[in-house]
């Protein structure tokens, strides 16, 4: 089991992303850098003083990289301290530095979080070696050596700690995201089975009649027709998934116009009012069915998390090339996230994005929250 974690260890890949150098960088650098020239010119007495201030001002420098090249910077860093300790113990000069370096304790963190199991392994080599070193060099008892070494690790473990709250939170989101694109295939799935079910009904009839009436034989061609272009149009935009079971519903997903019957589920507290405008005639099954869910996931949002909301507006409006909903309501408490933990808007903007179109949700501009999805009306 311990060589299994150490492998997986090992393997583990680079955490995805690493910001590069932000605002927060150049400002640190910013300050620690005249701090550490300083330092080097006026500090007295100071060990090779050169040395300690090019090695000084190299480790400032050198931040502005730890997220990207953690293992870089983590061995040229340490490994100079390390070379410097060697240094140090030959010529009993004692410790070569500055007080500014004491920043190198952001490397650790840097080398955990952002680096991959193979530079995490190599790089905590080096830092165990160059901390070895300075304890040899500089060793002031064993309670500072054990003080000083927590100091300089305990960033490791914190390291460690967020990058597997990230971790977890990647996969959380990454689960929802699966689950929204599931549910996706599951309403497509059943509209294919709806349209291939009329289909089939319509030959069979067409067959019975066709030797009677060859007429209503071509009406049902015709109808067939018009249902499998129908379903080859939303197969082609059908999102690859599993079901949850191998039954179909063989019914049609609620659309647009079972908006209506929504509102009026969710009752007079707060109350809901529904406007429709424009074209919203032919609407794919999949731009309904999307319109719906946001719509119901929007309204539910708003009831749960609407502070003293008495009314939230739903508009759909239709024109030739897309449809546009806007949920908003008049709560309070706009102006800050509502429910960032939770996964609902995630979806929202996966099932928008899937189909083509876009969404977006903030506070509304007169107070409360407001959520916009635009979708073409041919999904992609």
């Amino acid at each position: 089991m311990l060589t299994n974690a150490v492998r997986a260890l090992w393997a583990e890949a680079r955490a995805p992303k690493p910001p590069r150098r932000v605002w927060r960088d150049w400002a640190l650098v910013a300050v620690l850098l005249p701090t550490a020239i300083l330092e080097g010119i006026l500090r007295d007495p100071l060990t090779w003083r050169p040395v300690a201030l090019m090695l000084g001002v190299g480790v400032v420098c050198a931040l502005l990289w730890r997220r990207t090249h953690p293992l870089a910077v983590v061995a040229g860093t340490f490994g100079a301290l390390i070379v410097l300790d060697i240094g140090s113990l030959l010529t009993t000069s004692g410790p070569v530095g500055l007080y500014t370096m004491i920043c190198v304790v952001m490397l650790p963190y840097s080398l955990v979080r952002w680096g991959s199991g193979r530079e995490i392994g190599m790089g905590m080599v080096v830092i165990l070696v160059a901390l070895a070193m300075g304890l040899a060099v500089d060793n002031t008892g064993v309670l500072d050596s054990v003080l000083g070494s927590m100091f300089l690790l305990f960033p490791a473990t914190l390291g460690a700690a967020v990058r597997y709250w990230g971790t977890s939170r990647m996969r959380e989101l990454d689960q929802v995201r699966l689950r929204e694109r599931e549910q996706l295939a599951r309403e497509l799935h059943d509209t294919v089975a709806h349209h291939v079910s009329a289909i089939a009904i319509r030959a069979q009839a067409g067959q019975v009649v066709a030797a009677a009436d060859p007429s209503a034989a071509l009406d049902a061609l015709a109808v067939i027709e018009q249902e499998a272009s129908r379903t080859l149009a939303e197969m082609r935009i059908m999102v690859g998934g599993l079901r949850d079971n191998g039954s179909a519903v063989l019914a049609p997903q609620p659309g647009v116009a079972d908006l209506e019957r929504l509102a009026r589920s969710v009752g007079d507290r707060p109350r809901v009012e529904l406007t429709l405008s424009g074209d919203l005639e032919n609407l794919g099954s999949p731009i309904g069915t999307a319109i719906y869910r946001i719509a119901q996931e929007s309204i539910t949002n708003a009831v749960r998390h609407g502070r003293r909301a008495t009314l939230i507006d739903v508009h759909v409006d239709g024109d030739p090339d897309r449809v546009r909903l806007t949920v908003s309501d008049n709560g309070d408490g706009g102006s800050t996230p509502r429910n960032p933990l939770g996964y609902g808007l995630i979806g929202m903007t996966e099932r928008a994005i899937l189909l083509g179109g876009f969404l977006e949700a903030g506070p509304g501009p007169d107070g409360g929250w407001t959520v916009e999805a635009t979708l073409p009306r041919a999904a992609r």
